[in-house]
């Protein structure tokens, strides 16, 4: 295989990791924060590297490349983002973490998970805040190219859906592609100023309306406060704006283009978009009904803290408004399951994903009319057209794969020294790139930083492997994968 298109393709995406650290330097200037100069230093060092890895891989001709080579250029990327995405965290002055923390921090922040190992947020160097959102921001928009562009040829049972051409033929669908990828950038950079906007207008400071907006589009969680969410509860209508922003981030961008174009129902009729908003308002609605009515919290509250945390976790945003933890055992249980769930396919959002779910119930309803028709010939249809033959056959492969990475990273991370509920939800919020876990250690009132090192290494594997879709991943360790 040649590898000069992969690592010219890296180097590139490492130059523009580059530029955007002088967003950070910039505010620690403006703030007159001595790491500024630790912000220059890093984006000297992944400069010299993307540049010279640029360099060395350049070709007279133009690059074109294969469904192999795209594949291992999406793995190599991402890790090589996160490793220097994590120098600032490991150099700052004022974070005092070693490189596994810094990884760490840097994976979670680009996979838009929100698990963090940092505490003193409240008084962290501005610089540091900004390139936590920014790496959300810039992890989001990344992960809709990435499955716009690959995830189809993976036919892992969703975004194969939203091809641009019928013909499935790469030198059509390519260019394409681009374009749509080019529209969803605006789209995707616009919802995030409009946001900003609105925190800003709603009582948050400027600074602060930037990077929540960057991290609520983006459904990463990462927030400038220990207490997330709940730093703002003295204004109601700032969690209702991120709740409209974390909904509109795990929404299908693909969409949005079609809404711009002239076509408004596109959003409404589409079955995705309506059983994911569904969800979300019979989980919220069950959720505020049990509180206000066990007496926990008046219906009011209720109703905003239940809308609120139930909005995050659905969309894998990972904010946190309140310990739900202390709701009762029901709610340990309900939002466990709500874990799993996830936004839309070819959204900011991780988790399963809506779409996989709806296909399932097809597959047992298609069953349970072959056990009283054995004979009969039947069909699935999905909003209004015939599934290809392969889409569910890979539903079902993704579903199995997921639970089967679920449970050995379970047991993972129950041989590190985790006590079940740990090692079970943090297994869980890796793959689904959720943010918080439950219980006392990692669960919304919690932090990962007490984990050992060997624990930490494995959720950073499993939030990778979650965010690109597992098979991304583990294709890259089959023998045949390497075979010409």
């Amino acid at each position: 295989m040649d590898l000069r298109p992969i690592f010219y393709v890296v180097g590139a995406l490492l130059c523009i990791l580059a530029i955007s650290m002088s967003v950070p330097m910039f505010v620690d200037m403006v703030h007159n924060h001595p790491d500024w100069k630790v912000f220059l230093l890093c984006m000297s060092i992944t400069a010299f590297f993307g540049g010279t890895t640029v360099l060395t891989n350049a070709s007279d001709k133009p690059f074109q490349l294969t469904i192999k080579q795209t594949f291992l250029l999406t793995a190599i990327s991402w890790f090589a983002l996160a490793g220097f995405g994590a120098l600032p965290f490991w150099l700052a002055s004022e974070t005092d973490i070693g490189f596994t923390d810094a990884f760490f921090e840097s994976v979670s922040g680009i996979t838009t998970t929100g698990a963090t190992v940092l505490t003193g947020l409240d008084t962290m160097p501005p610089g540091i805040l900004m390139w936590r959102c920014m790496l959300n921001a810039l992890g989001g928009i990344g992960f809709i190219v990435a499955a716009m562009a690959v995830l189809p040829f993976l036919r892992v049972g969703g975004m194969q859906l939203y091809r641009t051409e019928s013909s499935d033929k790469s030198d059509k669908v390519l260019p394409r592609m681009q374009k749509v990828a080019t529209a969803i950038a605006y789209i995707y950079f616009g919802l995030i100023a409009i946001c900003a906007l609105c925190y800003w207008m709603a009582g948050m400071s400027g600074f602060d309306a930037i990077t929540h907006a960057m991290s609520s589009v983006a459904t990463g969680g990462f927030a400038n406060y220990d207490s997330s969410f709940g730093a703002f509860l003295e204004h109601p209508h700032i969690l209702w704006i991120a709740m409209i922003f974390m909904i509109l981030g795990g929404l299908p961008f693909v969409l949005y283009i079609k809404v711009l174009g002239g076509n408004f129902n596109a959003l409404i009729r589409n079955t995705q978009v309506r059983t994911f908003l569904g969800l979300l308002g019979g989980s919220i609605l069950i959720s505020t009904l049990w509180l206000s009515m066990k007496g926990v919290l008046p219906f009011g509250e209720a109703l905003l803290q239940s809308a609120f945390n139930i909005v995050s976790v659905v969309t894998t945003t990972g904010y946190a408004s309140a310990d739900y933890m202390q709701w009762g055992p029901f709610f340990v249980v309900f939002f466990f399951i709500l874990t799993f769930f996830g936004g839309c396919t070819g959204s900011t959002s991780g988790g399963v994903k809506i779409m996989r779910y709806q296909v399932m119930a097809l597959i047992l309803g298609r069953h349970f009319q072959k056990l009283q028709q054995p004979n009969a010939i039947i069909a699935l249809h999905y909003d209004g057209r015939t599934l290809p033959d392969d889409v569910p056959y890979s539903v079902m492969v993704f579903i199995f794969g997921f639970l089967g990475a679920f449970i050995v990273l379970a047991l993972a991370l129950s041989m590190c020294g985790l006590d079940f509920i740990t090692s079970i939800s943090g297994a869980a919020t890796a793959l689904t790139n959720v943010g918080p876990g439950l219980g006392p250690v990692i669960g919304p009132a919690g932090n990962f930083s007490t984990l050992p090192d060997p624990a930490k290494w494995l959720i950073s594997g499993g939030m990778l492997l979650g965010r690109l879709e597992l098979f991304t991943l583990l294709v890259l360790v089959m023998p045949s994968f390497w075979r010409k």
